[in-house]
């Protein structure tokens, strides 16, 4: 029997339902979601697995103009995504009409190889809106097959998913079959962390934070995790742990909950917030959190 295996790449603005995506089709929550632009920051791996198919699934950040060093660094995983993909993902949400970037749509509507363009969010629309953007991005990417679907309600998501399969170029496995994602187990606790923190608070906070996991101990029965949060300023420090530390409890509490889902186990957890200035500007601190490779 034959085995079909590639890579799958899924590019858009901020906010359109990449990771949901995503996470539809692997199973598992490996992307953050949540209602805030620029909530993904890597390129996170993830791997569907079949008897005679391996889809790697790549989840980029959205396309933005970048601010800073950190968002350069960002949209060069964007850029990297144009590199190795065999199927390339545009996505799109209800009334969009561009890419922040020409340059990137510039390279979807000449790229040589299949691009699917799903239109989401659709359960937000009419029958007639939505087939005035079907309209429109056909003219507008005329290389691309278009599947109007809803993410979140996993509408029309089977059928993209049964396409992309059909579309993959035959090839053996990249990766043993019983691995889910590239990325290892401190990173999903980084993001984890990341993500209530994104729910809890407002404004700036949540963009001028980075997490580290600096221990994770596994046991049969517990996990044990040191995480500490980076802020920029002492001002965003006093924020994070809030009142007699009940904001950084609750992260704490609501972070926990989502790791024992994630890893099946008990987990115990600690977080320390330390002010590191203007690490998003810092090439070493970029470089060690992951941004510059």
């Amino acid at each position: 029997m034959s085995h079909k295996a590639g890579f799958v790449n899924i590019i858009g603005n901020p906010n359109v339902g990449k990771s949901t995506l995503m996470n539809a089709f692997v199973g598992e929550r490996l992307s953050i979601i949540t209602s805030k632009a620029q909530t993904t920051r890597h390129r996170i791996l993830g791997i569907v697995n079949g008897e005679d198919f391996q889809l790697v699934l790549s989840d980029t950040p959205g396309i933005i103009k970048p601010a800073y060093e950190m968002q350069e660094s960002m949209m060069n995983f964007v850029k990297s995504a144009f590199e190795d993909a065999d199927i390339l993902i545009y996505m799109v949400e209800i009334g969009e009409q561009d890419l922040k970037d020409e340059a990137f749509f510039n390279k979807i509507i000449h790229a040589k190889i299949p691009v699917l363009l799903l239109l989401n969010k659709i359960d937000n629309s009419n029958q007639e809106q939505l087939e005035q953007q079907v309209t429109f991005w056909k003219e507008k990417v005329p290389n691309a097959e278009i599947f109007p679907i809803s993410a979140l309600q996993n509408f029309n998501v089977p059928e993209v998913f049964e396409r992309i399969i059909e579309l993959l170029p035959e090839s053996p496995a990249y990766y043993p079959k019983d691995q889910l994602t590239d990325k290892p187990e401190r990173f999903f606790v980084n993001e984890t962390i990341r993500e209530k923190i994104l729910l809890n608070y407002a404004k700036e906070i949540p963009y001028a934070v980075e997490i580290v996991t600096e221990e994770f101990h596994e046991t049969d029965t517990i996990i044990r995790i040191r995480s500490v949060i980076m802020v920029e300023r002492d001002t965003q420090k006093g924020i994070i742990i809030g009142h007699k530390g009940a904001a950084l409890k609750k992260v704490g509490t609501d972070a926990r909950a989502d790791l024992e889902k994630f890893f099946g186990k008990q987990i115990h957890i600690e977080l320390y917030v330390k002010v590191n200035k203007n690490w998003r500007s810092n090439a070493n601190m970029l470089k060690r959190f992951g941004y510059n490779q």
